[in-house]
């Protein structure tokens, strides 16, 4: 990586080790360490998510007119601002507010991140930009939960606080970090896209809607992340309690085995999907996830003991965070590889939309279900995985060669074509310079197209 990827990557796993300082207590901190009832927690968790989808729709815009730097040393600002307040929040308008601004803050991150990496990354190593940001974030968050968990005491509310003031300045070193970064005059994008006019023909919003691949890939997007980042800590934890019995000690556990896969497998795995096709992978993992939810219901529904119960369990996650490995290299990428130039922020924050959307769909119809409803809750997310393969294999017939496989790609050359006099006494050098003695020769046709 160049010296910007690498600042940019830096800041992104700071921020992330800062995120999984609060992430897993928050709930706890609010209903009981400040004494607020279960019922506030669920409002602040719920502003939290509903913050990310108000200030979305405006943010790939802004990204677009001011440039991705901007926008993120303001979105760090914001979190910094919000990650504090809520470390002091005594009160229900205190937390609520606080969440909001944290939320909106952390929302606007991700869109400006990502365009960030693509126009700092070109199409040959944007592939592995991606997939390093998604193993560096994993790793952050998981050692931030894991050192947060070694200092947070319920009966001393200053250790929490020192968690979110701990968050606040991670998000300001990302912004210090990131303010370093000298970011190129445009992005180097290349490969086939659709013309930048199409901002200019019809707006936006419309150009992106008129976009079938896109909408495709956020269609694909939706159903990614509700059947899987939208039951970790709802529906999948709900009936891994209720109908496997596990105990729920057992949930971090699973977690662990979750992050410790995409740690380890993450570039093995990016070696072995870097030169097949896009769509062919994520088709890949939709059906490994449909074996995943196959397990949880030997887990839930098999009647085995419960050691094996247990076992199956953590193995469902250990399977999903297979393949969300597979997914970094792919989904993220295939995005900046579909956005006209003028419009790169604008597909990141509609992805990073329908990402939200099914992170705030994904518990409010999982929860209820893998609470109550088990095996019509397997059913569903196994016919749901299935699904994820079915889209994927369909996106491919809308996707040019390239875009579906940039390794087939052709690297230009690097030798400079000129004309020379035609004729039998005519020398034809390859890689190197003609005598002084041969004559100039005089422009062609060819120059004119520049």
């Amino acid at each position: 990586m160049g010296a910007a990827l690498r600042r940019i990557q830096l800041g992104s796993a700071l921020s992330a080790f800062g995120l999984g300082f609060t992430v897993p207590y928050l709930y706890v901190y609010v209903a009981q360490v400040r004494d607020l009832g279960a019922g506030t927690a669920g409002v602040v968790l719920a502003v939290f998510a509903m913050a990310a989808l108000a200030v979305l729709p405006f943010t790939g815009r802004a990204i677009d007119r001011r440039g991705p730097l901007p926008m993120l040393l303001a979105a760090s600002a914001l979190a910094s601002v919000g990650a504090a307040a809520l470390g002091f929040a005594g009160s229900v308008p205190a937390a609520v507010m606080a969440a909001a601004v944290l939320g909106a803050g952390t929302a606007v991150m991700q869109p400006a991140l990502a365009t960030m990496l693509v126009w700092c990354s070109s199409t040959a190593t944007r592939t592995r930009a991606f997939a390093m940001q998604f193993f560096l974030q994993n790793l952050g968050l998981g050692l931030g939960g894991l050192v947060g968990g070694q200092l947070v005491d319920v009966d001393r509310p200053a250790s929490f606080t020192m968690l979110f003031l701990i968050e606040a300045a991670m998000f300001v070193v990302l912004g210090v970090v990131v303010a370093t970064v000298r970011m190129p005059r445009t992005a180097s994008l290349g490969g086939d896209r659709p013309s930048g006019d199409a901002t200019a023909r019809g707006g936006g919003l419309r150009a992106l809607l008129s976009h079938r691949a896109m909408v495709q890939l956020c269609v694909l997007g939706f159903v990614l992340f509700f059947a899987c980042y939208g039951q970790f800590e709802s529906g999948l934890a709900a009936y891994g309690t209720e109908a496997a019995g596990i105990e729920p000690s057992t949930l971090g556990f699973a977690l662990a085995a979750n992050t410790a896969v995409i740690v380890v497998a993450q570039f093995v795995v990016l070696r072995l999907v870097e030169r097949r096709r896009r769509t062919r992978v994520i088709a890949a993992v939709g059906l490994i996830w449909a074996f995943a939810w196959v397990v949880a219901g030997y887990a839930g529904l098999g009647h085995g003991s419960q050691a094996m119960a247990t076992a199956a369990f953590i193995s469902t996650y250990a399977l999903f965070g297979l393949g969300e490995a597979m997914l970094s290299p792919t989904v993220a990428p295939l995005v900046a590889d579909l956005a006209p130039e003028s419009m790169v922020g604008q597909y990141n924050s509609a992805f990073a939309l329908c990402k939200q959307l099914a992170l705030a769909v994904g518990p409010a119809v999982g929860g209820p279900m893998g609470a109550s409803l088990h095996g019509p809750y397997i059913v569903t997310f196994v016919l749901f995985s299935l699904g994820i393969t079915v889209l994927a294999l369909r996106l491919g017939r809308r996707l040019t060669p390239v875009q579906d496989q940039p390794s087939l790609a052709v690297v230009p050359s690097r030798v400079v074509a000129v004309s020379l006099p035609a004729g039998p006494d005519a020398a034809v050098a390859t890689g190197s310079t003609s005598s002084s003695d041969a004559p100039t020769p005089a422009p062609t046709s060819a120059s004119a197209g520049h």
